[in-house]
């Protein structure tokens, strides 16, 4: 029986991926055991114990950026969070360990590399995240999601194989696209033989997307398309205020089931987060992506190979206004849309979590 360990959290970026492996891995290895690594505090400590896998937490370490008090408690700290990880390894009896970033992926890979261990080395972004760069020198495989990616395994094996996607999404591919497209416009009252704009600025929302998409109003209106408006939690008033009683234009706050959106858009307007870019190309949804104007540009470089294929169109944040949005509404023809779907083919796998799991059980001992 072999046991895997997961390591990763704090983010949906880094849980939904290994949901999906585990997932993955109780269908390709029937009787493993699969046990998840995170920290407190993270997402990881709701949605891992309510998808039935068992959770361990470790002490959360972050590698000290300036000095100060937090950088002279570090090396105690760092110090239980790895001997706890060569704990969970040793109860575990690991056979292998697939890591996908975040503060546990550190303390994991030095516990599995101390033991020899296997380590496999998920990078859901196209700029790679301190923990993944450290796993990266001793991994016997690195699975990037994006080609342009840099990151490479020192010794051992390199290879792109896409986001390991959640079962809702992929199901979508699974099924009667025409009925499930049917049945989920049906549950936000649009009509499924019109086209549908989907915009969505994840789970907070992005203030920025919803101002042009209300400065936009008019030439949405003249485009004739129906609107799926996700907001953010706190975010839906002023959305709706502005829209007023238009049947054609749907305003939610918040959305659980984002599979019935991605049912539903022939297009979408969207942050470029690695999950967003993963799921919408992997179902050849084309969009706009109007990256998160934060840190080194990660976002705009998670979109970069989508943009590349012809299949989306990437507009900065500080260039992106109601005149850009209105021209592009105009210039993405149902007729061009269709064209863009065609490039989408192939662009992001389907079945990373499959072949993760594949890989993960090929290397492990």
């Amino acid at each position: 029986m072999t046991s895997y360990v997961l390591a990763g959290g704090g983010t949906a970026g880094h849980v939904n991926p290994l949901l999906a492996t585990a997932a993955a891995i109780a269908q390709e290895d029937p009787g493993a055991q699969v046990c998840a690594v995170g920290t407190p505090g993270g997402l990881e400590e709701e949605l891992v114990p309510a998808s039935g896998v068992d959770l361990e937490l470790i002490e959360r370490a972050p590698f000290p950026r300036r000095p100060n008090l937090a950088a002279l408690k570090f090396p105690l700290a760092f110090k239980r969070a790895v001997d706890s990880a060569k704990r969970i390894l040793r109860e575990r009896g690991a056979n292998v360990v697939i890591g996908f970033g975040g503060y546990a992926s550190t303390p994991m890979y030095l516990a599995a590399k101390a033991l020899g261990v296997p380590v496999v080395v998920h990078e859901g972004n196209a700029s790679p995240g301190l923990a993944n760069k450290l796993g990266a020198r001793f991994a016997d495989v690195v699975a990037l999601t994006f080609d342009s990616t840099p990151l490479a395994a020192r010794a051992g094996e390199t290879m792109t194989i896409g986001l390991p996607l959640r079962e809702a999404i992929q199901d979508l591919t699974d099924s009667d696209r025409g009925q499930r497209r049917t049945e989920a416009a049906s549950k936000f009252g649009l009509d499924p033989s019109r086209e549908i704009l989907l915009i969505t600025g994840g789970s907070l929302g992005a203030a920025h997307l919803n101002e042009v998409a209300v400065a936009s109003l008019g030439a949405i209106r003249d485009r004739g398309v129906q609107v799926l408006h996700i907001t953010g939690k706190g975010k839906a008033d002023a959305v709706r205020a502005a829209v007023g009683d238009d049947s054609d234009y749907v305003v939610l706050e918040y959305l659980t089931t984002m599979e019935d959106a991605y049912a539903v858009a022939d297009l979408a307007l969207t942050r470029s987060g690695a999950g967003m870019v993963a799921e919408l190309s992997a179902l050849g949804i084309p969009a706009i992506f109007v990256p998160l104007p934060i840190g080194n540009g990660e976002q705009e470089k998670n979109a970069a190979d989508v943009v590349a294929s012809g299949g989306s169109v990437l507009v900065r944040d500080a260039d992106f206004s109601a005149g850009i949005f209105s021209e592009l509404l105009g210039e993405l023809t149902p007729e061009r849309l269709s064209e863009m779907r065609d490039q989408l083919a192939g662009v992001s796998p389907m079945d990373a979590a499959v072949e993760l799991a594949q890989i993960a059980k090929g290397v492990a001992k």
